[in-house]
């Protein structure tokens, strides 16, 4: 890696929890060059633009929270019911590192990502269309396998848990106690084991 690459990866690893915590739209070149503490010629000088920063510290974040979801549905998950669960697992253990950091980078992003920043809120589609791909992949997986029912939309159910995940993480964050995210994940667990799991637990 060069030092251009080097210092183009220091800003966007030094600014993504900046971002995620204050805002895309609200963060300033001021704000990027105090956490960084480079120049604004120097910032300038490896982006574009404060967007094009805020944009690939959206990435930086996201690409972040799928990494770990994806080690979460891993080989020690050999059936789909224990993948499916295992993200449930994967949002109890972590809600405080991600409250901390701002919350979840994808509903924060959302919450910001229209008309005026139309190249985020697109980055944000790919991240949500990406989520629901890789549920409702272990979700047909199940299906395949004789595991899962087979008349379950699989994609309308992985929806349905993102939406549920989503909205515990927003009251949560909003009240400060994890007693909303615990109700929608529970809830997410009735779900597979009542609509979903069609061998006994």
């Amino acid at each position: 890696m060069s030092k251009a690459e080097k210092t183009k990866q220091f800003i966007i690893e030094t600014t993504a929890p900046l971002f995620n915590k204050k805002g895309y739209l609200s963060t300033t070149l001021s704000d990027i060059t105090e956490a960084t503490g480079l120049t604004k010629g120097s910032i300038y000088g490896n982006f574009e633009n404060k967007d094009e920063v805020a944009l690939e510290a959206y990435k930086y974040n996201s690409t972040f929270l799928s990494r770990s979801m994806s080690r979460s549905l891993g080989e020690d998950f050999p059936l789909a019911v224990d993948k499916l669960k295992a993200i449930v697992n994967f949002y109890r253990k972590s809600w405080k590192d991600v409250f901390v950091n701002g919350g979840c980078p994808l509903m924060n992003a959302a919450t910001e990502s229209d008309d005026a920043f139309p190249i985020l809120k697109n980055q944000v589609t790919l991240s949500f269309q990406a989520w629901i791909k890789k549920i409702s992949a272990a979700i047909q997986e199940g299906q395949q396998s004789g595991e899962l029912n087979e008349k379950v939309n699989a994609d309308e159910m992985a929806s349905l848990f993102i939406m549920l995940i989503e909205g515990g993480i927003l009251l949560s964050k909003t009240t400060g106690h994890e007693t909303y995210l615990n109700l929608a994940l529970d809830r997410i667990l009735l779900i597979i084991d009542q609509e979903l799991n069609i061998i006994p637990s």
